[in-house]
């Protein structure tokens, strides 16, 4: 399986990492509707499913690929430790303070609400998460794993971190529709 991955991966770099990523949102929200929500099948929320995963191969994946290209190329210091904390500072920093407020206004959109009420109730919570998880991740990300795999490390771990963000998307999007019909 590997070995097919690594020559898909050597043939259409991009495309197979938007497809990696897009599987493994769509892996996340099911997690987080069969596992945290425990919804059942019959419950189960298809098109936010396919929200998710459209999102993570359209939006995430080619943008995080791009991303960390660009951070291997132009993010080199005197040391490989001083590169790695460098790498992860800029991505903490600039990438996911802002592709948090991608993906919950992406959702907003999807789902015909409001991105300004929607990072307005879930923005700080999720960033705040976030930072208590991911530098830890990109650190290792950054130090060990090869260019060509970083993005395939991310959507991994990010199975339950996207578990966890489409927790939060659903709580406020549910509470967003109980406010419409108050």
């Amino acid at each position: 399986m590997f070995q097919w991955y690594q020559a898909r991966l050597a043939a259409r770099p991009l495309l197979t990492q938007a497809a990696t990523t897009s599987l493994l949102f769509a892996v996340g929200d099911i997690a987080a509707q069969q596992v945290v929500d425990r919804r059942g099948l019959r419950g189960h929320d298809y098109v936010r499913t396919g929200r998710m995963l459209l999102y993570g191969g359209v939006i995430f994946g080619p943008c995080a690929a791009t991303w960390f290209r660009l951070l291997s190329r132009h993010v080199r210091l005197a040391t490989p430790t001083a590169t790695t904390l460098a790498r992860v500072a800029c991505d903490q920093g600039a990438f996911a303070p802002v592709f948090i407020g991608v993906f919950l206004s992406s959702m907003a959109v999807l789902e015909g609400g409001s991105p300004r009420d929607k990072l307005r109730g879930t923005y700080r919570q999720a960033l705040l998460s976030n930072w208590m998880v991911w530098p830890f991740v990109q650190v290792v990300n950054f130090a060990l794993v090869p260019l060509q795999h970083r993005l395939l490390f991310v959507n991994v771990v990010s199975v339950g971190w996207n578990c966890w963000l489409s927790f939060l998307n659903s709580k406020e999007a549910a509470a967003e529709e109980k406010g419409r019909e108050e």
